[in-house]
Order: structure tokens, then C-alpha cells, then sequence
């Protein structure tokens, strides 16, 4: 893998925002905050048009957010106004925050893959019963002590369940609304059902959302009311994406880079890799629970600095390995609560 966007690396170095880029003729690359977030910012892609700007995964909604699109955009010589269409790669409030308020200024369209804006939270979280949340995380082995700190409660709910709804449906292989250039959707499934990445295959680019990182693997996790392989879905899309090698890789956070075929393949043996450390985990506990599991593994911060939310997504982390390890008839899980996992050898 090569480093090409040198500036944004030596920021990433640094921990100070990146510069505003152009990437190529027409294309720019605006650095968003994130709040409290390691990952601290989203970089936003503005597609310059005939007429209007296009743009793609805007950021987290906050003020600094806001003035800092409103700057990178007039860096590319365009305005909030000018915005003429937004497209989300997939709906985490990093990438689709800004939406709605960039709809409400410019009477931007929105566009998300169909599959995404099922998943979009105020769909699958308005009305569901917070006690089933508990009763999922008690499924999973965790232990009523830490319950209280990993629950979805409605009042940190209340910022996602706001998100925009799409006025556009972007299927694979869709080519988006530009007159100048020729980008077509491609359907990434794992990190979350409807991830999108981007292909403009004449500027020589693949902007890949959270899909492809260039230093950190995105979570890839089982959560309440999905419990099927987006594990498995995820490995796929890594090989589908391992074709687009002679392209420069955009991200959504970090820094650009080239080798995205090599890239691909370091991801797909990390998972290899954490699917054998999971049969270890399961034969050296005898029967243990999701959450059993979790605390057995690795984590780069160790299992004792994970606290709360951070637990509740190294747990479904975890539940993706298993339920990857199950579908290919590794490990099975027993009936009753809680769930308890053991090697089909």
C-alpha cells in the first residue's frame, strides 16, 4: 500500500484536521469534525457540476461541521447553495449527519443505496421496546453489571433517529445524476448492509466510505434484529473491491492511498486470522457466551479499557466471527439463554 494524499498523512500524524485538496479536476476533498471520536473527521468529497456541486458522505452534524463545509466548499469555489444532491455511502452520523440540513439549505437530493435507508435508525429503532434490547444483550452473555452502560436508551438515540430520510434510491451499478463526470455505484454490503462505494473510472479513483481504510479494519458487527453474516457479506465485497488495484483509494477518514488490492487482501487474512483466534477463545473456555468470547480475544486498547459502547460493539464484533464461523459450519451455537458457542469439531 502507498500513501498518496502525503498531506492528509503528515495531519493524521500531527492529529490536526487535514487540508482542503483537490484530488482532481472537479473533484475536492473536505476534512469534517467528528466529536470525541479517534477517527476525528470525515473526509467529504465534492464532485464540481453542470450545474451545482455533488456531494458525498458531508459529516457529522455540528456547528464546527457545518462552518467547515461551508469553508472547504468555498475553497472549491462553490457555496452551500450550490449543492445540488447529496450521496451517502452509508447512514452512520459521520457520514450522513449533514444531510438534512444541506437538503433544508439548498433543496440538495439525498441518495443512499435501498437496503441502507432500511437501516436507517428512525426505521428500525423508533418504536421498538427498549426491554428487548436488554433481553438481546442478556442473550449474549452479558452480565447484568454492565447492562445498564450498553444499552441503546432513547436519550442517546435522539440524534440518529433525526437523520434524513433519501428522496433517491442508488442500486450497484447505478452511474449518478453528474454531466461531468461518470462515477457508478458499487454495492459494498458488511460494514453495513447498504454501504456504497464510488467509481470514476476515467479520473482513476474508488472513493471507498468506511469499506477500505487505510490502517484500521471498520467494524463489522451483528447487532439486535440482523443477525445473519455480514461477515461473510463483507469478505466478498473485500474481493470484489480487490479489482479496482490500479485505482487511487479515497476513504472516508485518514488519508488516500493506492494498493487497494493488497489492502483488500491484509483485511481478508485479519479476519482469517481473528475467525482462528475465536476457535481458540471457544476450545479453551469449553462453552462459552458471545460475551465469553469477546473478553477471551485481543483488542488493540486490551478488554479492560473497553467500557460501555465500546464493549457493546467488541460484542458485536465478536458476534459476526461467530456467526461467519457458523455459517461455514465451524462452531454452533447451543438453544436457550444465554447463547453458548462450541467448536462442531
Amino acid at each position: 500500500m502507498i500513501v498518496t494524499g502525503t498531506a492528509q498523512h503528515e495531519a493524521w500524524q500531527r492529529r490536526v484536521l487535514p487540508p482542503v485538496e483537490r484530488v482532481r479536476p472537479g473533484v475536492w476533498s473536505v476534512p469534517v469534525p467528528i466529536p470525541d471520536s479517534p477517527l476525528r473527521y470525515t473526509l467529504c468529497y465534492a464532485f464540481l457540476d453542470d450545474p451545482g456541486v455533488v456531494l458525498v458522505d458531508p459529516g457529522w452534524d455540528t456547528p464546527e461541521g457545518r462552518a467547515a463545509l461551508t469553508v472547504g466548499l468555498r475553497t472549491a469555489g462553490a457555496d452551500v447553495a450550490d449543492v445540488t444532491g447529496v450521496v451517502v455511502t452509508h447512514v452512520h452520523p459521520d457520514h450522513h449527519g449533514l444531510s438534512g440540513w444541506l437538503r433544508e439549505r439548498s433543496g440538495a437530493w439525498i441518495g443512499m443505496h435501498p437496503v441502507e435507508a432500511q437501516s436507517l435508525p428512525a426505521r428500525v429503532l423508533r418504536d421498538r421496546d427498549p426491554r428487548s434490547d436488554l433481553a438481546w444483550l442478556r442473550r449474549h452473555g452479558v452480565p447484568e453489571a454492565d447492562l445498564a452502560a450498553m444499552t441503546m436508551d432513547r436519550r442517546r438515540l435522539e440524534e440518529v433517529l433525526g437523520m434524513a430520510e433519501p428522496d433517491r434510491a442508488i442500486e450497484d451499478g447505478d452511474l449518478l445524476p453528474l454531466a461531468r463526470h461518470e462515477l457508478r455505484a458499487i454495492w459494498t454490503p458488511g460494514h453495513t448492509p447498504g454501504h456504497l462505494c464510488l467509481h470514476e473510472a476515467g479520473a482513476g479513483i474508488l472513493l471507498t466510505g468506511d469499506h477500505v481504510l487505510p490502517r484500521i479494519s471498520p467494524n463489522i458487527g451483528v447487532h439486535q434484529g440482523t443477525e445473519s453474516d455480514p461477515l461473510g457479506a463483507y469478505l466478498a465485497s473485500l474481493e470484489q473491491t480487490a479489482k479496482f488495484g490500479a485505482d487511487e483509494a479515497l476513504p472516508a477518514h485518514e488519508y488516500r492511498f493506492r494498493g487497494l488490492d493488497a489492502r483488500a487482501a491484509d483485511l481478508i487474512r485479519h479476519h482469517d486470522e481473528r475467525g482462528l483466534e475465536v476457535l481458540r477463545a471457544i476450545a479453551a473456555v469449553g462453552a462459552p457466551t458471545a460475551w465469553g468470547v469477546a473478553e477471551a480475544l485481543t483488542w488493540s486498547r486490551g478488554w479492560a479499557a473497553l467500557q460501555g459502547l465500546m464493549r457493546r460493539m467488541a460484542l458485536a464484533e465478536t458476534l459476526a466471527h461467530l456467526g461467519h464461523l457458523a455459517s461455514t459450519g465451524a462452531v454452533r451455537p447451543s438453544d436457550g439463554t444465554p447463547i453458548r458457542w462450541r467448536n462442531a469439531a
